[in-house]
């Protein structure tokens, strides 16, 4: 009896030495990463902070002190000019949203066609988007203007939301996402069924594309709501500015009006909360789309 029991725990000793130890997180990719978190996060705390100061108190009190003055601001920037910044949201809510509905709708038929479709030059043409891709806004913004200036489009909300439908970056996506969500023995058992071309795109290709289209949604809408060069080129008429370029002109008359400087700040705080909002309720379908082929696999 003895000796088993001291052969067992002799056993037990070796299967505790043999047994791997816990390995250990990484610490520099945390460290990097948190590093990387505060350097983003950090102008978003202290926009949030200094929207809630007075005049006197941003200038006086430590930066990331809240101040007294949070309600103040937000009614004075609702009042001024006759509630001129609520006009230049919406003017953003339509440029950001309708023209990343156009957009993504017409990367999802580009992408799906290039990706699944034979045709003469497809490939000289995709090559074309490619280097579409590289070419910065800055270059395009005056020879879009003068186009839209000879047609009689420019300063309308029209010129604002033309440039922004073709988005060769959303096509590039689209492309990768149909070769790799649609079979092509799908495409063909629709099409023995007597489908339509447009039909399959409604019916098969836009839901089984749904996750990656929503990013490209996602990722037009943040371009197009945070666009500045465009606007500032195209519209001449302040009732038609979107968030970005009425905030520009608010800090140009506050360079001479102190005063101005918290509305300013309180704009800049307001014109994120709409994009902190979509990233939220896109996460649902991100995740409902994961779990979905999870399901499927």
């Amino acid at each position: 009896m003895t000796v088993v029991t001291t052969t067992g725990t002799t056993g037990d000793r070796q299967f505790r030495r043999r047994r791997p130890r816990a390995r250990r997180r990484p610490r520099l990719p945390f460290t990097v990463l948190l590093l990387g978190a505060l350097y983003c996060l950090t102008p978003v705390a202290w926009v949030v902070i200094a929207a809630s100061k007075t005049p006197r108190e941003l200038f006086t009190t430590f930066s990331f002190a809240p101040g007294s003055g949070l309600f103040d601001n937000l009614a004075n920037l609702s009042a001024y000019g006759g509630g001129q910044f609520w006009r230049w949201g919406l003017n953003s809510l339509l440029y950001a949203g309708l023209g990343a509905i156009l957009s993504t709708l017409v990367s999802a038929m580009a992408g799906y066609a290039l990706a699944k479709f034979r045709f003469r030059g497809r490939e000289v043409l995709f090559s074309v988007i490619l280097a579409g891709v590289l070419v910065p806004g800055i270059v395009l913004a005056v020879p879009q203007y003068l186009l839209l200036a000879s047609v009689g489009l420019a300063g309308t909300h029209w010129s604002v939301l033309l440039p922004v439908i073709i988005n060769p970056f959303g096509i590039f996506l689209c492309r990768v996402f149909a070769n790799a969500a649609i079979p092509e023995s799908t495409l063909e058992a629709a099409r023995l069924d007597g489908a339509g071309e447009l039909r399959i795109f409604g019916t098969i290709v836009l839901p089984m594309m749904a996750q990656g289209l929503v990013t490209v949604f996602l990722l037009q809408f943040v371009g197009i709501w945070n666009n500045f060069l465009l606007p500032f080129i195209m519209l001449s008429d302040q009732d038609k500015y979107p968030i970005t370029l009425g905030l520009y002109t608010f800090l140009g008359k506050g360079a001479g009006d102190s005063d101005l400087y918290p509305l300013v700040i309180m704009g800049s705080a307001v014109s994120v909360i709409p994009l902190i909002a979509l990233v939220l309720v896109l996460q649902r379908f991100w995740r409902a789309d994961l779990l979905a082929g999870g399901l499927k696999g």
